[in-house]
């Protein structure tokens, strides 16, 4: 699924704490619609570069897991924004990197 590596999981477990895998599966798949979620909003990234996209993953798939998704645009929306200019000021980067 869509990215998902061990170590992003492990990250995830580590945040909220967990010691047990019992749930690992339904962590992968909540992580994964995390990252699809942000990648919509927020255009592509790279996951291991983009700390700032990889932290709104991250911290939607705990709103996510406590069944508060809801909320999670409202109490995020400064940093969404800012990841969105930072993937479009860097796509604008790269657009001019080719040009040239």
């Amino acid at each position: 699924m869509n990215n998902v590596t061990d170590e992003l999981l492990q990250e995830f477990k580590d945040m909220m704490h967990f010691t047990h895998n019992s749930e690992d599966s339904n962590l992968h798949r909540l992580l994964s619609f995390s990252i699809d979620a942000i990648k919509r909003r927020c255009g592509k990234f790279d996951i291991d570069v983009n700390l700032g996209a990889r932290e709104l993953v991250l911290q939607r798939t705990r709103y996510a897991y406590n069944d508060a998704v809801e909320y999670f645009d409202k109490n995020f929306s400064s940093e969404i924004i800012n990841v969105q200019l930072d993937i479009a000021f860097n796509e604008m980067d790269e657009e001019g990197e080719m040009d040239a």
